[in-house]
This record gives structure tokens, C-alpha cells and sequence, in this order.
């Protein structure tokens, strides 16, 4: 017998198409309130002075602390199974891609 749809606990998440293919970024903002913290995924192209957000998050405190140490966990598990990622020095706004410059 199957107790799964007794479980008080169990959450039920639907994941649309358009949604399951997911949006790449290369870059995030965040900024914050007392009440909130709005994280801004940004897409910049090499040599493209202009990038667009692609999609904006607005997260409870309470919620971006959990997010954050989820995160940091899975990040653990991820050096654990491929390396350590090697992390540079922050680079310089705007991005340099070091690629030619994009022509029309």
C-alpha cells in the first residue's frame, strides 16, 4: 500500500515546460531590505555593453539565509565529487571575455 498521499509532509511541485528548461546567467545582483532580498540573474554576451535581466527572485530574510546555506552545501557535495573549484580573482565590470569584438 502506497502511504505516500497520507503524508502530511509531503509537498506536491509542478514544474511548467517553459520553466523546466531553465535561463542561463552569468551574473547576479542582489540587493535588500529589511523585509526582503531581490536577487537580479543577469545574461551579459562578450563584448556586449548592455546585459538584461533574465529573471528577479524576491526572497523572505529568513528564506535567503536557508537558500544560502543550501547552497553552500550543495556546493561542498559538488568539490566532493568533481574538485575544488578554483576560484579567481573578481573580474573587472564589465566582464572581459578577451574575444573579438562583435560586428553587425
Amino acid at each position: 500500500m502506497d502511504d505516500s498521499n497520507n503524508n502530511p509532509n509531503q509537498i506536491n511541485i509542478e514544474l511548467p515546460e517553459d520553466i523546466a528548461e531553465g535561463t542561463y546567467s552569468n551574473l547576479a545582483f542582489i540587493s535588500y531590505s529589511n523585509s526582503e532580498f531581490v536577487v537580479d540573474f543577469v545574461r551579459l554576451f562578450p563584448n556586449v555593453p548592455k546585459g538584461k535581466v533574465k529573471a528577479r527572485i524576491i526572497l523572505t530574510p529568513d528564506h535567503a539565509k536557508r537558500l544560502m546555506r543550501a547552497l553552500a552545501e550543495h556546493v561542498k557535495r559538488y568539490e566532493a565529487q568533481f574538485g575544488a573549484l578554483d576560484e579567481q580573482d573578481q573580474p573587472a565590470f564589465p566582464l572581459n571575455f578577451s574575444t573579438p569584438k562583435a560586428q553587425a
